[in-house]
């Protein structure tokens, strides 16, 4: 007979409290959402106060107001403000008449994935590529430096988000893409005409050969050499026009459709970094963010003699303080990593985007002795106002490139992008990606022609033949 018996398993788990979790979500909220934030916590809570917002107060009503004196928690953040009632209510009403705004193609994908009949692990993995997608719907980290253990279906939810609309999401380029939504599509023209082929049982390989082959001369269907390219693939010309005709309605960059419906933004920057000769500062966008206060009158019904009314008040305040000091802790963070990202790429901030060096957000976290999720999510939606413009601060988390030469130097993406374009703009005469290629070995920067031309493409500049 067997028996059921109690046992005891000692596990380490980390219990996430309702604290925690509101300093990781106002820790990653860019500026525009985070004051929505706050405005939402200044409606729900009434010991908050709103002590000054320079966003939305006259500068006349800001010289009197700075001769009045507020009492407020002493470690109010960087944040929190308030600001007449008047410009209260006219921001109230801005918020509220504000158009919806177009679905983002995470939300479309993430929708989607809801209805999809998959486990919780698979959805999960999937979940977690989805929100590592930028705007071309590509990814932004290597999914497998996502995940701290290696996940043996981490390929199936690839795959599984690689189907869902718009297809050929969740890759690496604009070629695997395509190769994707190729291989996706049923009524492949390839897959077609290989059908009738003598060797039928190589037809997938052949198939994988020739758009392989394709990949590699687009410009040939871009300039419609449909006769060079039908030797190169070895079918007739017929199929190989038939072939290019649908491979020109797919879109090499898929989330762009969800990105040109996406509202204008205005970028107000997080940050503000500043020169005098050789010096930087760091400093945060003091118009930005609001300051923050406990109300001075909700203060005095903590010694109320109601038991009802003292807890609410003490409750209430409690909670402002958390709130506050959650503020402070988003600014000291964003503060650290800006100074951290400045001592790293000084030679940005001198001599402007070419000298941007590599970069990863594991150096970041090793430097400051934090998490690098806490280094991402600070990252994600910030901005960096520098004398070389507003760049996301992101965009000083840049791979790498091995330099040719004795020094064996290293170049970031961005900066050899920059040199490309450089190379381009100033260019004598039309050169192909090949004669660019050299160009770039000479300055120490070994790149193959095919990696000029999808940095080429990524700079949104046409081919030698376009350019003429």
């Amino acid at each position: 007979m067997q028996f059921q018996r109690p046992s005891f398993i000692q596990e380490q788990r980390l219990k996430m409290n309702p604290q925690m979790l509101q300093s990781i979500k106002l820790m990653e909220l860019p500026i525009a959402e985070l004051r929505e934030k706050i405005e939402q916590e200044l409606e729900r809570n009434p010991a908050l106060e709103l002590i000054d917002d320079k966003s939305t107060v006259p500068l006349e009503e800001t010289e009197i107001k700075g001769s009045e004196k507020y009492e407020y928690f002493e470690t109010s953040s960087d944040p929190g403000r308030r600001s007449s009632a008047k410009a209260s209510e006219e921001h109230k009403r801005f918020i509220e008449g504000v158009l919806t705004r177009s679905e983002t193609l995470q939300e479309n994908l993430l929708r989607q994935l809801q209805l999809e009949p998959i486990c919780t692990e698979l959805k999960s993995l999937a979940e977690t590529l989805i929100q590592n997608l930028d705007d071309d719907g590509f990814h932004k980290e290597n999914p497998q430096t996502l995940y701290t253990e290696p996940q043996p279906r981490l390929l199936e939810a690839k795959k599984l988000v690689q189907g869902l609309e718009p297809q050929g999401c969740c890759t690496k380029d604009y070629r695997e893409s395509l190769a994707v939504q190729i291989e996706l599509f049923s009524n492949n023209p390839l897959a077609q005409t290989l059908k009738y082929s003598e060797s039928k049982d190589q037809d997938e390989d052949e198939e994988g050969a020739i758009i392989e082959k394709i990949l590699d001369n687009l410009d040939l269907i871009e300039r419609e050499k449909y006769s060079i390219l039908a030797k190169k693939i070895n079918l007739s010309e017929e199929d190989t026009i038939d072939i290019c005709e649908f491979i020109k309605t797919l879109s090499p960059f898929p989330g762009r459709a969800f990105a040109s419906m996406s509202q204008v933004r205005y970028v107000v920057p997080d940050i503000k970094v500043t020169r005098d000769d050789d010096q930087f500062t760091v400093n945060l966008n003091d118009e930005a963010f609001p300051v923050l206060g406990i109300n001075p009158n909700f203060e005095k019904f903590g010694g109320s003699k109601d038991k009802e009314a003292r807890e609410f008040a003490r409750k209430n305040i409690k909670e402002a303080k958390l709130f506050i000091g959650h503020l402070s802790q988003r600014s000291q963070t964003l503060i650290r990593v800006s100074n951290a990202i400045l001592e790293f790429q000084r030679a940005f901030f001198i001599n402007g985007p070419k000298a941007l060096a590599p970069l990863t957000l594991s150096d970041i976290a090793k430097e400051l002795d934090i998490h690098e999720t806490t280094v991402s999510r600070t990252a994600n939606g910030k901005y960096m106002q520098t004398e070389w413009g507003i760049y996301e601060i992101r965009y000083f988390f840049t791979n790498s490139i091995s330099g040719s030469g004795t020094n064996r130097s290293q170049f970031s993406k961005e900066s050899v992008k920059e040199t490309i374009k450089e190379i381009i703009a100033t260019e004598n005469r039309i050169l192909s990606d090949k004669e660019i290629s050299g160009l770039l070995d000479q300055k120490g920067i070994a790149l193959a022609r095919r990696t000029v031309a999808k940095y080429r493409k990524e700079l949104d500049m046409g081919s030698s033949y376009n350019r003429r």
